[in-house]
């Protein structure tokens, strides 16, 4: 008798919670500390140098783009590292093996790097109220934009991490894509002050539309068009989704 289909996809997501939170002080605390010291520096330090933007003080117009740094660092991190794990450790082949479908092995990880990534942008966002006061404008497009956000880039977590052949290829996309990436993509500033090249070349950026769209659902201003955003990272989830089945299917990086 086949089982139902809920009993692996529980069995995974049970041990990636299981993992995030029995190792909390590595999974959820560094991102607390590090945020904290970008709300001490930038907010409170510099901010309080720099021109309220859009009828926002500068403190609270960097909130919403550090909860999102927060949120794709780790989701990211958590499925690229859960999975090489698995991979690295050889226990990913018992489910390969297993009849468990492909779907419900990729979307097992990806739940788990979604919830760290909302537990952590949650903490955050707990923290930046004791250095300014936020309002919701729209707490749809908050939890919207949260959600596909973590999914876009736990899915892309675990391509990194089925390409990945040692431990330090993990780290590669982190340092020399993402990091370069968030920075650029408005977090610390609005693109409508760069020269009009700079906003042409910003808008090549997904995790701008991240931003924005974030930013949006609590101050009701974007530096681009909510619904493109929408479109963009739904398209985004929905290739990375595509690609990551085609990769498990193909055994693409595991199996020799």
């Amino acid at each position: 008798m086949k089982a139902p289909i809920w009993i692996p996809l529980y069995t995974i997501v049970n041990k990636e919670m299981i993992r995030i939170f029995r190792i909390w002080t590595q999974t959820l605390l560094p991102s607390v500390i590090t945020t904290s010291l970008y709300f001490l520096i930038f907010g409170a330090f510099v901010g309080s140098q720099i021109r309220d933007i859009e009828g926002v003080s500068y403190m609270q117009f960097i909130v919403p783009g550090l909860v999102m740094m927060a949120i794709i660092t780790n989701a990211f991190m958590n499925v690229v590292g859960s999975f090489f794990g698995a991979k690295f450790g050889k226990s990913i082949e018992e489910l390969l093996v297993s009849p468990t479908p492909n779907w419900v092995i990729v979307w097992g990880y990806v739940i788990g790097g979604v919830v760290r990534g909302l537990v952590v942008g949650v903490l955050v966002l707990i923290i930046s109220l004791l250095f300014t006061k936020l309002t919701i404008v729209n707490l749809w497009a908050v939890i919207l934009f949260s959600v596909l956000t973590a999914v876009v880039f736990s899915l892309g977590g675990l391509m990194n991490a089925v390409f990945a052949k040692k431990f330090d290829h993990t780290a590669i996309v982190p340092t020399f894509v993402l990091t370069p990436l968030t920075y650029l993509g408005g977090v610390f500033y609005s693109v409508n002050a760069l020269p009009e090249f700079w906003q042409n070349v910003s808008r090549f950026n997904p995790i701008l539309y991240m931003v924005n769209g974030f930013r949006y659902g609590f101050f009701g201003i974007s530096d681009v068009n909510i619904a493109i955003s929408v479109v963009l990272l739904t398209s985004l989830a929905l290739i990375l989704s595509i690609t990551d089945l085609i990769l498990l299917r193909r055994g693409v990086g595991l199996r020799s």
